[in-house]
């Protein structure tokens, strides 16, 4: 039986000390050669993991490109949610995911038992879950959707169609009034997108105000209100590149801005001020990936993300019909 330091171990979870004249980008570079490995990474990771990735994007681009990829081994620069959907979309392949503790508030706030019993209370109902939730949730999903298709999707089903929602009800609602659509929401929420304070936003836009607004949907109504634009972060960076307005304030993880100033190097990015005085714009999970975790990940071939297979089996299917959807309507 293998010693707790020896378990910890092969699940990841023990530091390892690194070289500190290694050039960590190169390695990484090496590494992926020499394992024909992927690094996927979403818009919020920290920008030494953006600058070193084969691809960046927000959920459905990274849905996307875990289901094509030829590669053996995915690096999945993101949460937890994200590198389950990948496996569920390459059950073959070796997902990583750089530490395993980098979940998500918002999976969080929809545990999968509890789901369950709400789900029976609309046995006349089809389940479109947000991709931000755990395999089993999905497992338990007709259709899986993202912010970039979500309102398309609800709007491809029948008007009759009754629906539930989760697990974020500011995004279930801002698909609900711009669809006209009733949807049953479940009461879950972003930590991140709930933080931002409409008070000290109002006055942002009042010392900047040439500024265009723009705001993720799983944001409070009180703040998409405010929006000049509202989209997920993918829509959020084209808007602030086709936009000709040279300010920017933005309402969703910071992350974002490192993109959009590498896209409008003439333009001012502005992170939206939370409701308090801390660093609430940045999500703690996804900053806990590193440059030299991504390192150790593809070096040791750890921390591995599994899935149960049944899980899979039952997962994929809302996912793939996700990406169906999406591909008819050229998303």
């Amino acid at each position: 039986m293998d010693t707790l330091e020896e378990e910890l171990s092969r699940k990841g979870f023990i530091e390892e000390s690194i070289d500190p004249s290694l050039d960590l980008f190169e390695e990484i570079e090496k590494l992926k050669k020499e394992k024909n490995a992927i690094v996927l990474a979403h818009y919020y990771q920290e920008p030494d993991i953006q600058d070193i990735a084969d691809y960046i994007g927000d959920s459905l681009g990274l849905s996307q490109e875990a289901a094509k990829t030829e590669a053996d081994v995915i690096v999945f620069a993101g949460v937890h949610f994200m590198a389950e959907t990948a496996k569920i979309l390459s059950p073959e392949k070796t997902v990583l995911l750089p530490d395993l503790k980098a979940g998500c508030s918002l999976a969080d706030s929809c545990p999968p038992h509890l789901f369950k019993k709400f789900k029976e209370k609309y046995p006349d109902h089809l389940v479109i879950t947000y991709v931000n939730c755990t395999a089993e949730l999905k497992a338990m999903s007709d259709i899986v959707c993202t912010s970039t298709n979500a309102v398309q999707i609800v709007q491809s089903l029948p008007k009759e169609q009754k629906i539930i929602f989760g697990p974020d009800k500011n995004l279930g609602a801002w698909v609900a009034k711009k669809t006209g659509r009733h949807l049953v929401l479940w009461n879950g929420a972003c930590m991140v997108h709930e933080i931002f304070s409409r008070e000290k936003i109002t006055k942002l836009k009042e010392r900047h105000p040439d500024a265009k607004f723009i705001a993720h949907p799983e944001c409070e109504e009180s703040v998409l209100q405010m929006a000049d634009y509202i989209g997920s972060t993918t829509g959020l960076l084209n808007y602030s590149i086709k936009n000709e307005a040279k300010t920017f304030i933005v309402a969703t993880e910071s992350g974002i801005i490192h993109q959009m100033q590498k896209a409008n190097p003439g333009k001012t990015f502005i992170p939206a001020p939370p409701n308090n005085n801390c660093a609430c714009n940045d999500c703690p999970y996804m900053k806990r990936n590193t440059l030299e975790k991504l390192y150790l990940c593809l070096k040791n071939g750890l921390p591995e993300v599994t899935v149960a297979k049944n899980i899979i089996a039952d997962a994929r299917k809302p996912i793939e019909r996700m990406l169906e959807i999406s591909a008819s309507l050229g998303l």
